[in-house]
């Protein structure tokens, strides 16, 4: 597991602040800068300790040799460190500088995406939450998945655009009742994806592994009747509010599709599966419409298969969400969609079944 950002020491988090900001520098010239910053002497063999460690982290990387090396920022810690969301969308997307194109780099960052404290209260939660269904009779662990049921529905739906309210979605999962003011197509949206949970938990075994054909299947049963095409697309797509742009062919969408289910595939880590999973399928894009609920459900599917309690987003802000997606897009940073995840998992085993 990766060290944790907060457990670096001072020094460590100057040399990281110093290569952020300038770039490439030489042993002598990053001791210079450190002992400027903190106002102390210190020792040229402790920095070169302090660089060897973060090396070993893999937040820095050195280039050349003897005394032409230099140090500078990882892409690694592109990916892992935080970044204030606030402040990047001040910004209007034709001045942020971010990347348009699909990376295939990202895939050498799965191993490392949680840090160990975060996994070990990952496990925490789920022992809680396993510990909370021994407890539930049949018709009691019915009801809640229910009750979860219902409330992913309205709120992926709603991150798509749904306008339904929760109380409408509650009738209309219940008794199919569709509710004036709205659109067929929300009322399809939100029913869709109650089918598409319905067979996720009936054919739960089947997504210990995932593969193409159950993400398009997925896919399939939550666009079923609006309009959109099945399977993979073989044209572009453009994504409001980004300069990001995915493949534009079915053969890249299919060799990153195919190289991301054999990463998870190969992945022991639960979470690290479905957080990965649930990001490249939005990062991919691989249909006309409908590619984030499709990640959300695919990654609900993963959780389920391996006993661990699914998400219902129900507390997450939708803008906040769409922002964590885009700093994804633009910066191959996923700290704060993790952040968001490890907050609806929380949310989750707190808030459903339970005594």
């Amino acid at each position: 597991m990766i060290k944790n950002l907060r457990e670096l020491n001072k020094r460590q988090e100057k040399i990281i602040a110093i290569l952020e900001k300038s770039g490439k520098f030489s042993v002598s010239r990053i001791l210079q800068e450190v002992i400027e910053d903190l106002g102390k002497p210190i020792a040229k063999i402790t920095i070169i300790r302090d660089l060897k460690q973060l090396i070993e982290f893999g937040f820095i990387e050195s280039e050349g040799r003897g005394r032409a090396v230099v140090y500078g920022i990882s892409k690694y810690f592109n990916f892992i460190k935080p970044i204030n969301a606030e402040d990047y969308f001040k910004l209007e997307v034709d001045k942020r500088k971010g990347l348009s194109k699909f990376n295939f780099e990202i895939f050498s960052f799965i191993k490392n995406i949680f840090y160990k404290e975060e996994i070990e209260y990952l496990e925490k939660l789920n022992n809680e939450y396993k510990n909370n269904i021994k407890k539930l009779n049949s018709e009691i662990l019915k009801r809640e998945f229910e009750r979860l049921t219902i409330e992913l529905s309205w709120k992926s739906s709603q991150i798509e655009g749904n306008t339904y309210t929760l109380l409408e979605t509650e009738s209309l999962i219940k008794e199919n009742h569709e509710a004036k003011g709205h659109k067929k197509e929300e009322a399809i949206m939100i029913l869709n994806h109650k089918k598409t949970l319905d067979y996720i938990r009936k054919n739960t075994d089947s997504f210990k592994n995932m593969s193409i054909a159950k993400i398009e299947n997925i896919h399939f049963l939550l666009t079923k009747n609006l309009g959109i095409s099945r399977n993979i697309r073989k044209f572009p797509v453009g994504i409001t509010g980004t300069k990001y742009r995915p493949f534009d062919n079915e053969f890249q969408i299919k060799e990153a599709l195919e190289k991301t289910c054999r990463l998870i595939n190969n992945e022991k880590n639960h979470f690290t599966k479905t957080l990965f999973l649930s990001i490249m399928i939005a990062y991919i894009q691989p249909f006309s419409d409908g590619n984030k609920r499709t990640s959300r459900l695919a990654s609900n599917a993963v959780l389920m298969a391996h006993n661990i309690c699914p998400l219902s987003y129900r507390s997450v802000d939708e803008n906040e969400y769409k922002k964590a997606v885009i700093l994804f897009y633009e910066q191959n940073n996923i700290n704060y969609f993790k952040k968001l995840f490890i907050e609806q998992f929380e949310f989750a085993v707190k808030n459903y079944f339970r005594v």
